[in-house]
């Protein structure tokens, strides 16, 4: 594979390995599988149970190896995946004709059907741990991707070894983003925006939540992304946090809330924009210009080494000064990659602080039950000298003319 295709930070990955002193590190949940390999694994992403493994060894002691199930070899040997060694396990039958030779994809999948079977996914990692000479290292596991009882069984398996719980160390190492993984954001994020223009075009009095949605959606897998969140309400129901679209249809003076995003190459957008159909009142504008305030301010102070704990409070301060002085929220915002939630998160007790390559929503919703809910969220890259919007939108309130 191109080096440019690789999404793994490697040179982080190493560092937080060695000062933890880790001579191997296991990813088993399926974002993690994905980041650490390019191997999407079907099965992980749309349900609990099934298993799959990157091994990672420390720096020059080894090549790194995927272990799956023999279901999905098919799509090991059909993405761009830039780990060569895969060790596979579990039956699943698929004959060969004399076509196979012919297409690529198919030798492919043929050839790695042809290793041996290990059984069970505990017992091909166990395997491979052997025989990379690891029974008595220091091993981080990412507990995330595990069953209740697979790590108790791989303790008594591995006796020897010091297996340490090992979630955290992906999910720092997955906070500072490659410039591949910043390339894919931005593509997803200026597909959202344009999915919210196509929705946008079909409001109109009598249309539903549900139409909106239809458009939104389509104009998203029409470039090359899939759908994953889709919150789109109209008046009173836009105040519903996780709001799902309905047959309750668009009606003068309604706020139309979106927080949405598609997914792109696996990775994921999260924007929230506020249409109004018809005309505003002073009280939307006047708080919707407020939380705008409160992003546009949290956006100014993002830089390289700024605690996050001090942009919450610069966004809350913010919001209240500038027109709701009640307001409250337990976080404005948080990281997004391939999860809709990346570190880190801007809380108010957060210690974590900023680093360059990092990409952020910084979101600032207010919701009042029975009324409306308004909310700006853009998607930002920390750079060394700031913030770098991935959003082509401002947030200003959009006006839909009935």
């Amino acid at each position: 594979m191109p080096h440019e295709s690789i999404l793994l930070n490697t040179e982080r990955l190493h560092a937080r390995m060695s000062k933890l002193r880790l001579d191997a590190i296991v990813a088993t949940s399926p974002e993690n599988v994905t980041y650490m390999s390019g191997f999407w694994a079907l099965p992980q992403w749309i349900r609990r149970g099934p298993q799959a493994y990157v091994v990672w060894t420390a720096r020059g002691d080894g090549e790194p190896e995927i272990i799956t199930s023999t279901a999905t070899l098919d799509l090991i040997a059909d993405q761009d995946i830039w780990i060569e060694r895969v060790r596979r396990y579990g039956t699943f039958h698929v004959d060969e004709s004399a076509e196979t030779g012919t297409d690529p994809v198919c030798r492919r999948q043929m050839e790695l059907q042809a290793q041996p079977d290990h059984g069970d996914a505990l017992t091909a990692l166990v395997t491979s741990l052997r025989d990379a000479g690891l029974t008595r290292a220091r091993i981080g596991i990412d507990e995330i991707g595990l069953m209740p009882d697979q790590l108790t069984e791989l303790r008594q398996r591995l006796p020897d070894a010091a297996l340490l719980p090992a979630a955290d160390v992906f999910r720092d190492v997955r906070a500072v983003k490659t410039e591949e993984e910043i390339a894919r954001l931005a593509r997803v994020a200026e597909i959202t925006e344009r999915s919210i223009d196509a929705a946008l075009a079909v409001a109109r009095v009598g249309a539903s939540e549900l139409d909106l949605a239809r458009a939104f959606h389509t104009q998203t897998v029409q470039e090359d992304a899939l759908p994953v969140l889709g919150c789109i309400g109209f008046g009173e129901r836009s105040a519903l946090m996780n709001v799902q679209p309905s047959r309750r249809t668009l009606e003068q003076g309604d706020v139309i809330r979106f927080d949405v995003g598609g997914r792109y190459r696996h990775y994921r957008a999260d924007i929230a924009r506020i249409a109004i159909f018809g005309e505003p009142t002073r009280e939307i504008r006047q708080k919707h210009r407020a939380l705008l305030a409160g992003v546009e301010r949290a956006c100014e102070l993002i830089r390289p080494g700024k605690r996050v704990a001090d942009i919450y409070a610069a966004a809350v301060e913010t919001v209240r000064r500038e027109g709701i002085p009640h307001y409250r929220r337990n976080h404005v915002g948080h990281g997004i990659g391939l999860d809709g939630y990346d570190a880190p998160a801007l809380t108010q007790t957060s210690e974590e602080r900023l680093e360059a390559g990092m990409v952020l929503c910084v979101e600032t919703p207010y919701y009042e039950a029975g009324r409306w809910g308004l909310q700006v969220e853009d998607m930002i890259v920390v750079r060394a000298d700031g913030a770098e919007r991935l959003t082509a939108t401002s947030g200003d309130l959009m006006l839909v003319t009935p």
